[in-house]
C-alpha cells in the first residue's frame, strides 16, 4: 500500500505529530494531488490550538496548497470539449492551485492539506497558466474564496451579471471602503472610462469598502473589488480601502483609489469625508480584518442617503467570526463568510470561484497573487512553527511552507 507523511493533529490544543498515512485513491469528482507548497492562515492557527472547525480526532487540517495532479478519479473533465472548455485536469501534468475539503468532509484526514498527498473535489481546483510558481500558487485559494463569497453574500451581482438597469436600482447595496487621514488616493474623481472614480450628479454611485486590506484575503478583496469597479454595469465607482501606513502605497497598486490608515484615530471620519467628496455613498464592507465597530460606524454614516431604498439595510461580510457581544447597528446587516454547507450549491461556489473567475483573471493578467509569499520552512515540520508565527500577527506578506521540490 501506498502511503505518505502527514502532520497530524491529535488533539486541541497540540502542536502537529508527523506520520505515515495511507495514501487514498480519488473517488468520483476527486483529485489526488501531490502537494508542492502550503500557506498558512489564522484560521489553521485557531484550529490547532483551540479546535475551531473540528468534530473528530485524529485529523489533518490547512486549506491552501498548489501542486501536481496525480490521478483523477470518475467524471472528473480531463479535456476540453465544446460544452465544457474548461477547467481540465491531466494526471502527471496538470500544476494546480486547490482549496482543501476537510471541513466539509467531517474533518477526513485524507481532505486536508498539511501533507504530501490530499484528495480535493476538482471544483475546488484551479489549472495554473504559466509563470506562477507552486509558492505563488498557494497563496491563492482563501485569499479568493473569501472576497468573492464575500460580494456573493451581501448580493453584489457578479461581473457579467448586472444590467444598466440594475445598476442604478441596486447601488444602494454594494460597497466596501477603506481609509485614513494619511491616504492615498490613486485618482480624484473623474470620468476615466477605464474604470477610475466617476461622479455623476444626476445619479449616486457606490463606493466599495475593504476594512484591513493588507491582509492575505483583504489584498484580493481589493483586487477583485477594482474587477467590480471596471465592470460597466457595476455601481460602483471608486474602491476604497483601509491598510497600514507602511502599505498605503502596495493596496493602492492593487487597484485601490483611496487608501486609509486605519490606525488613524479619525479614521471613519476620514472615509466618510472622502466618500462625500466624491459624491458617492458606502453600502457595502468587505471586512478582511479588524474591528466590525469601525465597519459599522463608516457605513451607518450613509442610512440617510437612501436613493430611493429607505428600507434596505448596508451589509458587511465579515471573514472574523463574529463576537457574540457584537453590538447591533440599526441598518447594517453584519454577515459571516461561508460557503454553503450544501454539497451542490457549495460546489457551484467553488467552480465559479476557482475554475472561472480566478482562473480567467489570473490568466489574462487582470489580477496576481497577492500578497508577496514568504518561505518560512521547508517540509511539513516546519508548519507548527509557522503558525506561530500568523497567531503572532504578519501583514502584507502569506507565509508558505514548501512540502515538495
Amino acid at each position: 500500500m501506498a502511503t505518505h507523511l502527514a502532520a497530524v493533529s491529535l488533539a486541541k490544543g497540540e502542536p502537529f505529530e508527523l506520520q505515515t498515512r495511507p495514501t487514498p485513491k480519488p473517488g468520483p469528482n476527486e483529485l489526488l494531488i501531490e502537494v508542492k507548497s502550503v500557506a498558512l492562515n489564522p484560521a489553521d492557527g485557531h484550529m490547532r490550538d483551540q479546535g475551531l472547525f473540528i468534530s473528530t480526532y485524529p485529523t489533518v487540517i490547512g486549506f491552501d496548497i498548489s501542486g501536481l495532479v496525480l490521478e483523477v478519479g470518475d467524471n472528473v473533465p480531463i479535456s476540453a470539449t465544446d460544452e465544457r472548455p474548461g477547467p481540465y485536469f491531466r494526471p502527471g501534468i496538470t500544476r494546480v492551485a486547490a482549496y482543501a475539503a476537510s471541513f466539509w468532509r467531517s474533518c477526513d484526514p485524507d481532505y486536508g492539506a498539511f501533507q504530501e498527498r490530499c484528495l480535493v473535489p476538482w471544483q475546488h481546483a484551479l489549472p495554473l497558466p504559466e509563470g506562477v510558481s507552486w509558492n505563488q500558487a498557494a497563496t491563492l485559494p482563501v485569499a479568493v474564496e473569501v472576497p468573492l463569497n464575500a460580494w456573493d453574500i451581501m448580493g453584489i451581482s457578479r461581473v457579467g451579471e448586472a444590467t444598466s438597469s440594475s445598476s442604478s436600482s441596486s447601488s444602494s447595496s454594494s460597497s466596501s471602503s477603506s481609509s485614513s487621514s494619511s491616504s492615498v488616493s490613486a485618482a480624484p474623481v473623474s470620468s476615466n472610462p477605464s474604470g477610475g472614480t466617476h461622479k455623476n450628479k444626476k445619479q449616486k454611485r457606490d463606493a466599495l469598502l475593504v476594512w484591513g486590506a493588507s491582509s492575505s484575503v483583504g489584498t484580493m478583496g481589493v483586487q477583485s473589488a477594482r474587477v467590480l469597479r471596471e465592470d460597466r454595469h457595476s455601481s460602483f465607482a471608486a474602491v476604497y480601502a483601509t491598510a497600514g501606513a507602511a502599505n498605503l502605497k502596495y493596496i493602492t497598486s492593487l487597484g485601490a483609489d483611496r487608501v486609509f490608515d486605519y490606525k488613524d484615530p479619525q479614521v471613519v471620519d476620514n472615509i466618510v469625508s472622502a466618500a462625500r467628496e466624491d459624491g458617492l455613498v458606502i453600502r457595502h464592507c468587505f471586512l478582511a480584518t479588524g474591528q466590525l465597530a469601525s465597519c459599522q460606524a463608516a457605513l451607518k454614516a450613509f442610512i440617510g442617503d437612501n436613493q430611493g431604498k429607505e428600507d434596505q439595510k448596508a451589509k458587511i461580510g465579515s471573514a472574523p467570526v463574529i463576537p457574540a457581544d457584537a453590538d447591533v447597528v440599526s441598518g447594517v446587516e453584519t454577515i459571516f463568510v461561508l460557503p454553503s454547507m450544501n454539497e451542490g450549491e457549495r460546489l457551484a461556489q467553488f467552480q465559479y470561484w476557482m475554475g472561472t473567475w480566478l482562473r480567467e483573471n489570473l490568466a489574462n493578467g487582470v489580477i496576481r497573487p497577492s500578497p508577496e509569499p514568504r518561505v518560512v520552512g521547508k517540509g511539513l515540520g516546519a508548519i507548527n512553527a509557522g503558525l506561530d508565527i500568523v497567531l503572532r500577527g504578519v501583514s502584507c506578506t502569506k507565509l508558505v511552507v514548501e512540502i515538495a521540490a
